[in-house]
């Protein structure tokens, strides 16, 4: 997850397919400008990058290895220059994986929050979720804790973190309902839980949904009305489409199908969605392979997220997915993925506006399609946009470049 700021309020002018564009209206600017490479300070072997906003900056973080085990490592880029990098935490026995990757956010100010994922147990998929604050811009960071509190040796992961009035607000996937125990037998279904961390104890857990899908990223985009939380469901029928929940006057709303694109598949495709938002207006980007055809859809919201416009598809035709999409301002929004190419796979790019049309395609990187490509990311500072994303071999690498889309919010 990488947390968008909704501090500028703005009202999207245009709802695909409900209002559109007067004739007097002029067009947004739908086109972008060459993405520029820049030097990026991770070493040999770094991977697994995550971009947020943190005002005229974006923060950049990564994951490298370390002796015998893995060192998380963040810095700034202020549109000049890069800060210098800092450890946040080192240590053996991590979780590291090529689609629930670490994170770091901002909170505000000098607050940082970060998150990496720890082995719990010999099994695969047996590994806690830690969470670490800084109060001090990122010098120092306080002892990790788990927003979770149930010791199984099951999954948790795909954590989106944001700021909320008593602290930090976590989301995860959690697989406790996957261990076996003498009240409860094990059901194999994945839950969607959030807790608020203070300056004490988690607070209680919520359960956000009973039955997820097992390994797609949940995503957050903070409103004017609070936050609104995105993830693939999982329905009986086996059909995993976006459901999207809010928290309104201080509970979490019933989870609801943003789309019902109908994808019935018995396996997770490993490609959850992405949000931003800004005020009343959010936009959705997401992968469906419904009735056998691959694409990537966005779709907006002027009401916070009550309701969406239908969606719009903006996919090159070959996409793979692992979708990112940042809100430009009150018309436009910048959505990223990986698309499938005759050499491999390509890094792409495209402005998309809340009435449906869209700017052309741009390549932003050739990589690979497969998973050690990860998940391109993207986040601002000031006007422009900072985009990462892993580029495979021998030692794999992170690289970066930045994109001018034509003014900001």
């Amino acid at each position: 997850m990488r947390l968008h700021s909704a501090s500028l309020p703005g009202r999207l002018a245009v709802i695909a397919l409900a209002v559109g564009f007067t004739a007097c209206e002029s067009a947004p600017d739908l086109e972008t400008g060459a993405a520029t490479p820049i030097e990026v300070p991770a070493g040999a072997g770094a991977s697994l990058p995550h971009v947020a906003d943190a005002g005229d900056a974006a923060i950049l973080s990564w994951v490298e290895p370390a002796d015998s085990g893995h060192v998380l490592r963040f810095a700034r880029w202020d549109g000049a220059a890069w800060s210098d990098p800092r450890d946040i935490a080192v240590g053996t026995g991590w979780f590291v994986n090529w689609a629930d990757f670490p994170s770091v956010v901002s909170l505000g100010g000098d607050e940082l929050a970060a998150h990496w994922l720890q082995r719990s147990a010999a099994s695969t998929y047996a590994y806690d979720v830690m969470v670490s604050r800084s109060h001090d811009g990122g010098m120092t960071w306080t002892e990790p804790v788990r927003p979770h509190s149930d010791g199984t040796p099951t999954e948790h992961g795909f954590v989106s973190m944001f700021p909320v009035a008593d602290g930090l607000g976590v989301v995860w996937l959690d697989g406790r309902k996957f261990a076996e125990g003498a009240d409860a037998p094990a059901t194999n279904e994945m839950t969607v839980r959030y807790a608020a961390l203070g300056d004490g104890a988690p607070a209680a857990e919520a359960v956000l949904d009973e039955r997820a899908c097992d390994c797609c990223q949940t995503a957050v985009a903070l409103t004017s009305r609070g936050p609104l939380i995105a993830y693939r469901d999982r329905s009986n029928a086996e059909i995993r489409d976006i459901a999207v929940t809010r928290l309104v006057d201080g509970a979490w709303t019933e989870p609801r199908t943003l789309h019902a694109d109908n994808w019935e598949i018995d396996a997770c495709p490993v490609n959850g969605p992405q949000a931003d938002a800004d005020g009343d207006d959010v936009v959705v980007a997401w992968f469906t392979a419904a009735r056998d055809t691959p694409r990537v859809q966005v779709a907006f919201s002027a009401d916070a997220g009550e309701t969406f416009g239908a969606p719009v598809r903006i996919d090159g035709g070959n996409p793979v997915g692992r979708v990112d999409v940042l809100l430009l301002d009150d018309a436009r929004a910048l959505v990223l993925w990986l698309e499938r190419t005759a050499d491999g796979g390509q890094v792409t790019a495209r402005i998309v506006a809340a009435d449906g049309r869209a700017g052309e395609p741009m390549a932003v990187a050739q990589t690979l399609a497969q998973r050690p490509s990860g998940f391109p990311r993207m986040g601002r500072f000031g006007d422009d946009v900072l985009l990462a994303w892993t580029q495979p071999g021998d030692s794999s690498r992170v690289l970066a470049a930045t994109l001018h889309t034509g003014g900001g919010r």
